[in-house]
């Protein structure tokens, strides 16, 4: 077959000239696809029978805002000088409760990784730093990007449950047509002031989605009294088994008029060599490298000390050869085909084309801040999938003739997405602090997926589906915080929420039993709620209680005819909720030159979404109950003025408590993707070499076993992940006039798995696992002007 590699990433492909739609698809991350496997089988068988800002020596290990560590000032709506800001303990701001507020004083476990550190560790994508931060699950195979956060999973998750922001703007789709649990935001880490990782229930302020926690990329401000200042950069690295990496950036502040007008510009090209070799039609050495671009422009105006505009525009476009999935033998655990190495009959690549674009109009009255905040964002994504594993042999064995020989999935999603929302902000300091807001969401996405085998003289179109989906939501929310004295301090907070979705399923051909058509709609009312108690117990540490809830939409879906049965199955799934206990606590030691944080939980998980099947195809049902207990502890130390060290460890207990028949899971199984335990040590040594601030540093960190599915199912079976350690080491100087690093990741090559997909198992395909990256070494230089 010919490579699809020089086709425009958006257009319809040809297939013997037949048009289908290129279509994104990751093993069981397609409803439609995946499902019919199992009614194909069927039928074949009976056919047959801290960043230091200006000091760039003093480089913390790790930033952890939950413990009150280095890292550099949230920006404030003023002020932009983000780049260089001074790093002390307990100075962090963050925006985690929408004001701007002392991280240590924040009655939630929340941590902050600074986005100038992670790239002096050679960070470059979410894999890198997500899977090295405790508690925290990412599910990454290049194309696909699945957070999780304290266990709440499913492995294979129907909407997100982790909510991801850009600043004040909700990113991705909210539902299963759109696949944003699949599509979570991977930005490049350019020009950002920091990531801050909320876990637990977000619902009062963040909405649906945000059930497991929140990621929040927080962007650099335009500066209009720091004058014409920026950096251009560049970094290159090199990776076993692969090739050269390499990224080059720049950013350009450009004040417009002192204190009234200043543009920001910034723009980045990234290379990633890939890893995992293919064979098969189209043999290729680093199949899943890719490429990223991306560049955001902002305009910040201040006509008057009350009014600040602020324009932004984001865009990003990544693209990758293939998949960095390994075929495994599902009963051996052996590869099929040696070390980091697939086989596929169709090439499989991948694009996705991202647009954000928003406006932010802040006013201070005095007695409170407005801030009207609209955002347009289109997300197009388009990628193919090999089944030739498991479909060529099932096709040729119902036909009794080896016609076909490769058989692909495609999918084309395309999401628009326009939000605004209206917040008022009481002053900080008060007895009485509020926050209240309306939001408004309007989602229209189309789904449009093609399942089609392909022989050396025949073409069958095996399914077409279109799946265009609309959701649309209205809430209101607010928060209320009483200080009853200096110490002791309350908050409530509730969010009342409607949504209204609409749904047409259009599919044809064999394994849709024909052409049909099934329209759906559906609605509901949320109400989640948030109580926290916060005690100062001295100047330096803090206790609080949290009861927080938690709640995902539901949403509709064709209605089926089961067999099994003779009735119908709903048009429709339910939200599913959750409510979650946490206790902590908060510190600071030895004249603030040690933190601590400590937090335990208890999460109850309700009506659990999960696919399962009829018929052999692929539907959405509640059902289950599942309970999260966990321990996490983030801490820092500063021993001498030469030393940096910071420690994390995490407990987690996530299980079902209730028997799920339709995908053969039972009580007490584990969740997937959820290690019991994981933990990270970091530590920095400061000198000088000459005049020179200079530094070196290592990372450890431990990820546990992890189960990818559920112990004793045969539709989501469970290929379990060993547990592994990583070890990465970095150094650097500060020569004034420019600014140089060294990295090293994966010290010692570890073949470590990240994560497996097993949609293909049931059907006598391969797993296909998905491995950390192997040994790499690089240098950066950062040239500030």
């Amino acid at each position: 077959m010919t490579s699809q590699k020089d086709r425009h990433p958006f257009s319809r492909r040809t297939h013997h000239g037949r048009t289908t739609f290129p279509l994104q698809t990751s093993g069981r991350y397609a409803p439609f696809i995946v499902g019919p496997v199992v009614s194909l089988t069927v039928l074949c068988a009976h056919a047959q029978t801290t960043p230091p800002g200006t000091d760039q020596a003093a480089t913390p290990a790790q930033v952890n805002a939950a413990s009150a560590p280095k890292s550099v000032t949230a920006p404030s709506s003023r002020s932009a000088k983000t780049t260089n800001s001074a790093t002390t303990l307990n100075t962090f701001e963050v925006t985690a409760n929408r004001r701007r507020e002392p991280a240590r004083e924040v009655p939630m476990q929340l941590n902050v990784l600074s986005s100038q550190e992670l790239q002096r560790k050679g960070a470059t994508s979410m894999q890198d730093y997500l899977s090295k931060e405790p508690g925290v699950s990412l599910v990454s195979s290049g194309p696909v990007n699945q957070i999780s956060m304290r266990g709440i999973t499913t492995g294979s998750d129907i909407s997100p449950t982790v909510g991801v922001y850009v600043d004040d703007i909700p990113f991705g789709g909210s539902t299963i047509w759109s696949r944003g649990a699949q599509l979570a935001l991977d930005m490049g880490l350019l020009d950002l002031n920091h990531i801050e990782i909320l876990r637990g229930p977000q619902g009062t302020l963040y909405g649906a989605g945000a059930m497991g926690g929140l990621l929040k990329y927080v962007t650099n401000e335009p500066d209009s009294d720091g004058g014409l200042y920026g950096h251009i950069g560049g970094s290159i690295s090199g990776t076993d088994h692969g090739g050269l990496n390499h990224t080059e950036n720049a950013v350009i502040n450009v004040p417009i008029k002192d204190d009234v007008a200043a543009l920001r510009i910034s723009a980045f090209d990234q290379h990633d060599a890939g890893f995992v070799n293919r064979i098969g039609s189209d043999p290729e050495s680093g199949v899943n490298e890719g490429t990223t671009i991306g560049g955001r422009a902002s305009l910040t105006v201040t006509p008057t000390k009350d009014l600040t505009v602020r324009l932004t525009a984001t865009t990003q476009q990544t693209k990758r050869d293939g998949t960095g999935a390994v075929d495994y033998n599902f009963t051996t655990r052996e590869p099929l085909y040696g070390d980091l190495t697939q086989s596929r009959q169709v090439n499989e690549p991948y694009n996705q084309l991202i647009g954000l674009y928003s406006a932010d109009i802040e006013y201070d009255f005095g007695w409170a801040r407005l801030n009207a905040i609209s955002a347009f964002q289109t997300i197009r994504t388009s990628s193919t999938a090999d089944y030739s594993s498991v479909y060529v042999p099932l096709l040729n064995a119902g036909f009794a003739s080896p016609i076909y020989n490769a058989a692909a999935a495609e999918t084309d999603l395309y999401t628009k997405k326009f939000t605004q929302e209206f917040r008022l902000t009481s002053p900080a300091n008060r007895s009485l602090e509020w926050v209240a807001g309306l939001f408004y969401t309007h989602e229209t996405s189309t789904n449009d997926q093609s399942l089609i085998a392909s022989g050396s003289s025949l073409t069958s179109n095996l399914l077409e589906a279109e799946l265009p989906s609309t959701y649309k939501e209205y809430a209101a929310y607010g928060d209320l915080t009483y200080h009853f004295t200096t110490r002791l301090s309350a908050t409530a907070g509730l969010r009342v929420a409607h949504n209204d979705q609409t749904f047409d399923s259009f599919t044809s051909g064999p394994l849709a039993g024909g052409t049909s058509n099934q329209p759906g709609v559906s609605a509901d009312t949320s109400k989640t709620y948030l109580f926290t108690l916060g005690y100062q117990l001295t100047q330096n540490s803090n206790a609080y209680g949290r009861i927080a809830s938690g709640y995902r939409p539901g949403g509709p879906q064709p209605s089926l005819l089961d067999l099994a049965t003779g009735t119908k199955t709903p048009g429709t799934f339910s939200p599913d909720t959750l409510t979650s206990y946490e206790l902590g606590y908060k510190a600071d030691f030895l004249d603030k030159r040690a933190s601590l944080s400590l937090s335990a939980y208890d999460i109850e998980w309700r009506s659990i979404q999960l696919s399962s099947y009829v018929n052999g195809l692929s539907l959405i049902t509640n059902g289950g109950r599942a309970r999260s207990q966990g321990l996490e502890f983030f801490g820092n130390l500063n021993p001498s003025p030469q030393w940096r060290l910071s420690g994390s460890l995490t407990y987690t207990d996530a299980r079902l408590t209730q028997d799920v028949p339709g995908i053969q899971a039972v009580s007490g199984d584990r969740m997937p993707n959820t290690p019991t335990f994981s933990a990270t040590l970091n530590a920095d040594y400061l000198f000088t070499v000459d005049t020179y601030r200079a530094y070196v540093g290592a990372t450890e960190s431990y990820i546990g076993p992890r189960n990818s599915g559920f112990n004793n199912s045969s539709v989501d079976p469970n290929f379990q992940l060993p547990g592994y350690f990583t070890t990465d080491l970095r150094a650097g100087i500060d020569l004034r006039k420019a600014n140089v690093a060294v990295f090293v990741h994966n010290l010692f090559n570890r073949r470590a798995m990240s994560s497996a997909n097993n949609a293909l198992v049931p059907a006598g395909g391969p797993a296909w696992v998905t491995f950390i990256q192997p040994f790499t070494v690089g240098m950066q230089v950062d040239v500030p002007f």
